[in-house]
């Protein structure tokens, strides 16, 4: 992202061009997948409940900002990143954005767009527990989540979360004014 963020600026002022805050938000695909394993939980041997929501709960959602360097009345670059996020069994890594949009004017008072962006990096992973299975079994590594189902602990680990964001996005519109 430093180079982009170092590059962007300087073809916009050796082209007399402009840069533009487009998007900023915090969360995202990945948030949300990371959000919905937090709902449930099970309940231990002793009675007491086991609540999913404290290992995927975040204090810093993944927080994502896009900008455009504009080339000229109809072209642009698209550029930015996004922070990553953490919680207490998974991790989103930071992520750079890089695209191109390009516009056309098919008739008077209408644009056709076409935005072409993609993702590097950002990976979700989602991390083991080391769950007591009791005298025979001891301590195990599993999945967090399906530590207190039927399945033998090593069976639970290809069920982890690891996830890439969408690493293309193409996007066509059209907008015309009567």
């Amino acid at each position: 992202m430093l180079l982009v963020a170092l590059c962007a600026p300087a073809l916009a002022q050796e082209a007399g061009n402009s840069i533009a805050l487009i998007d900023i938000h915090q969360g995202g695909g990945l948030s949300e997948t990371a959000a919905r394993l937090g709902d449930g939980g099970y309940e231990l041997s002793d009675g007491t409940w086991q609540s999913f929501a404290q290992w995927y709960h975040t204090d810093w959602p993944d927080l994502t900002i896009e900008m455009i360097t504009q080339l000229g009345n109809d072209n642009g670059i698209l550029w930015g990143g996004a922070t990553g996020e953490r919680g207490e069994k998974y991790s989103i890594d930071p992520s750079l954005i890089l695209g191109l949009i390009t516009q056309m004017h098919p008739r008077p008072n209408s644009t056709l767009s076409l935005t072409v962006t993609t993702t590097w990096f950002g990976h979700m992973s989602e991390r083991p527990c080391e769950a007591d299975y009791g005298p025979g079994f001891g301590v195990q590594t599993a999945n967090c989540r399906l530590a207190a189902n039927q399945m033998q602990p090593e069976d639970t680990l290809k069920y982890l979360v690891n996830a890439d964001p969408s690493r293309l996005k193409l996007t066509l519109s059209y907008h015309a004014s009567f």
